[in-house]
């Protein structure tokens, strides 16, 4: 980001007599400020103003330039996008400042020759192309100053070349000399006039624009050009503004004073878009580019990509001091304005050579093929296109068809892994209710049973223990998902084990011999689980494989999610390709349709002129008088044209071979029709000058006889 260059100049008093003062105020320039002193020297407050530069009266038009623009013009050269213009009252020295005298060249002389000095340092490096263009915008048209017939020009913008005048002529220069005769035949048709202020007042604002173009010259081993370089385009604008006038100073009337309203209203809104441009960038509102012609074709030097200086010009005379306000106030509004320029490069299909090598091909082209030609292209296009959509829209079918088989898979897996993880989490929870409730059923049973049994020990018998459930007892079914205990259950009160009651009871009143009991050894209970488990899980194993899957699932459900909007995505584009199918056949209906329509129209047009020449020739006195004859002969030739046309037309639809065959007969029919009308008119002609004669014999006679 950069901002505007501004600088003042201050122009030379004309004369004594309009430098005397009424109250004693005079302006003074202090290095780079300038401010309004009363006569005894003290500055007046709030009139006072510093800019980057400020030149006195003294200063020279190559002093402006050196300080003000030259590092501008020189940058232009390496891709950077310019501009310089001069604001300020009329006969405040605007013109001299930018066009300069045959001893003090202005802005723009000195511009021209810097230019190519420095293109003439850089040719071993970069090939270069320059173009000029000069117009002026006088009550807001614009007119061509290189071409005078190119008058009223409009505006247009598009991306590639951004704000550009159509149908402006643009020269190809190679030197400075030849655009300087250039600029001199543009000054010739630029309009000015007399007012009380300036003896040659500018009635127009002018800008001088320059196209330049570069490549890098980069030689491969054949000797030619690369032509993948980028080039450099940039564009520089030399503006010489009119200047604001008032009335009752310059005494305008009639033309003058339609152009002055046309000047002052392009600047007001000149200076409507400075202070847009000079607020903050949230404060900034709509900047009124398009309410001028001026403010529009400068748009990107204002607060675009540019480098953009501003000179603006002021007269020291007293009478003029609010005027000189308006200038340094514009000025102050003007320095705020930052712009962000950069180089152009684009890449080289898109400079003017290869611009043009397209150019002069597509027109070949379309030289070397008749009108039939190009529609059969059209059409064979069309049918292409089409061919080429039907082909995306069934290879789209079949991506849909197998994106929903594999939705409906991954459905039905979702459904599965659902099941599955329903089946393990309800195993997991029955299992640890039911070998809680068996182990404590199983502890009760036994120390009730334990606790009140009376048992009779039978001296020679021992038998196994029978545990029996009373009929109101709790019997517990052992879980498939639990495990099995490797040692039966022991009671936890040893006290009433030998108890001899309960022996009795447990063996049904079998004595057995104490001293002849054994200790059993302990036996290992093994256990069969069934095929759906796997030994060694536990409920914290099912915990984590319920966890596992779960996440799982929470993955599936977000790849149908995705799923899901891929396909309503494919749908969207099928809809929008079946509508460009559907327009497309609609077009190839309509060209089709065309031929026949062009018959329609001729038989029309050929009976109207069938009509219109009867009518005619009803108003002739005779059929044998001339004029009888010749409109007859019109008639069949026209007939005869109309019907040659609709069998060209007929042909053309039937057979195109046949078509380009007949050339040679319709020519041959032309010669007859064109021969047979020369006749016609010959003998026209024959008969007026006879009936001519015979007049003026009758006239002497007639003369004599009186």
């Amino acid at each position: 980001m950069e901002k505007i260059c501004v600088a003042i100049r201050v122009r030379p008093p004309v004369t004594a007599s309009e430098d005397t003062t009424i109250n004693g105020t005079h302006w003074k320039v202090d290095e780079n400020r300038i401010s309004l002193h009363k006569s005894h020297g003290s500055p007046i407050s709030g009139v006072s103003y510093a800019f980057d530069h400020v030149f006195d009266e003294s200063c020279t038009n190559s002093r402006v330039y050196e300080l003000l623009t030259k590092d501008l013009i020189l940058a232009a050269v390496d891709g950077f996008n310019g501009t310089v213009f001069a604001y300020g009252q009329t006969s405040s020295g605007k013109t001299f400042t930018m066009n300069g005298t045959q001893n003090d060249g202005g802005i723009i002389h000195r511009a021209v020759k810097d230019i190519f000095e420095k293109i003439h340092m850089q040719i071993s490096e970069r090939e270069f192309l320059i173009r000029v263009s000069y117009m002026e915008i006088y009550n807001e048209e614009i007119n061509d100053l290189f071409a005078v017939e190119n008058q009223k020009l409009p505006i247009h913008e598009s991306l590639e070349r951004g704000v550009f005048v159509a149908g402006l002529k643009e020269e190809i220069v190679s030197n400075g000399e030849q655009v300087l005769k250039l600029i001199e035949g543009g000054e010739v048709n630029r309009h000015f006039g007399e007012t009380n202020m300036n003896a040659r007042s500018s009635r127009s604002h002018t800008i001088f624009r320059m196209v330049i173009e570069s490549k890098r010259k980069d030689a491969n081993s054949s000797g030619d050009y690369s032509t993948t370089d980028a080039v450099r385009v940039s564009v520089l604008n030399l503006v010489d503004l009119a200047g604001s006038e008032r009335i009752a100073k310059t005494g305008a009337g009639g033309v003058r004073l339609k152009e002055g309203k046309y000047i002052n209203k392009s600047l007001m809104i000149l200076g409507n878009v400075i202070n847009k441009l000079s607020e903050g960038a949230k404060q900034r509102g709509h900047i009124p580019y398009r309410d001028s012609k001026l403010t529009r074709i400068l748009q990107p030097a204002l607060g675009g990509n540019a480098k953009t200086s501003i000179i603006c010009t002021v007269a020291p005379e007293e009478l003029h001091i609010e005027e000189t306000k308006g200038t340094l106030q514009f000025a102050s509004r003007a320095k705020r304005i930052t712009n962000c320029a950069q180089v152009n490069e684009i890449l080289s299909d898109a400079a003017l050579l290869k611009r043009q090598k397209l150019e002069i091909e597509e027109l070949r082209k379309k030289l070397q093929g008749s009108r039939a030609e190009v529609l059969e292209q059209e059409i064979l296009k069309l049918r292409n296109g089409m061919l080429k959509y039907e082909l995306e829209r069934e290879k789209l079918e079949m991506e849909l068809k197998e994106e929903r088989k594999s939705h409906q898979e991954r459905d039905q897996c979702i459904k599965e892994q659902q099941m599955k993880i329903d089946n393990l989490s309800t195993g997991a929870s029955s299992s640890d209710s039911d070998k809680n409730s068996i182990q404590h059923d199983g502890r009760q049973i036994l120390k009730e049973e334990l606790s009140g049994s009376n048992g009779v020990f039978k001296s020679d018998v021992f038998g196994t223990p029978t545990f029996k459930a009373d009929s109101n007892a709790f019997v517990g079914k052992r879980s498939n998902y639990s495990r099995l205990p490797d040692f039966s259950p022991l009671p936890d009160n040893y006290t009433n084990v030998a108890d001899e009651d309960t022996w009795l009871k447990m063996n049904k009143g079998f004595i057995a011999d104490l001293d002849s009991i054994q200790m059993t050894p302990a036996r290992k209970v093994q256990s069969f689980p069934s095929g759906d488990v796997t030994p060694g899980y536990s409920t914290e194993n099912y915990k984590v494989k319920v966890e596992t899957l779960k996440r799982q699932l929470e993955l599936v459900l977000e790849e149908k999610n995705e799923l899901e909007k891929k396909h309503v995505e494919q749908s969207q584009l099928n809809d929008h390709l079946m509508g460009e199918i559907s327009e497309l056949k609609h077009e190839a209906v309509l060209i089709r349709e065309i031929p026949q329509r062009l018959c329609e129209s001729m038989a029309s047009c050929r009976d109207i002129y069938k009509d219109v020449m009867l009518t005619l020739q009803s108003f002739a006195p005779d059929e044998d008088s001339s004029i009888g004859k010749f409109l007859s002969t019109t008639s069949e030739i026209g007939l005869t044209l109309f019907s040659n046309l609709e069998k060209r037309v007929a042909l053309a639809m039937d057979d195109h071979k046949s078509f380009n065959e007949n050339d040679s007969l319709v020519q041959e029919n032309c010669k007859v029709l064109s021969e047979r009308l020369k006749s016609t008119i010959t003998s026209l002609a024959s008969a007026e000058k006879i009936a001519v004669q015979n007049k003026e014999e009758k006239n002497p006679i007639c003369g004599s006889t009186l």
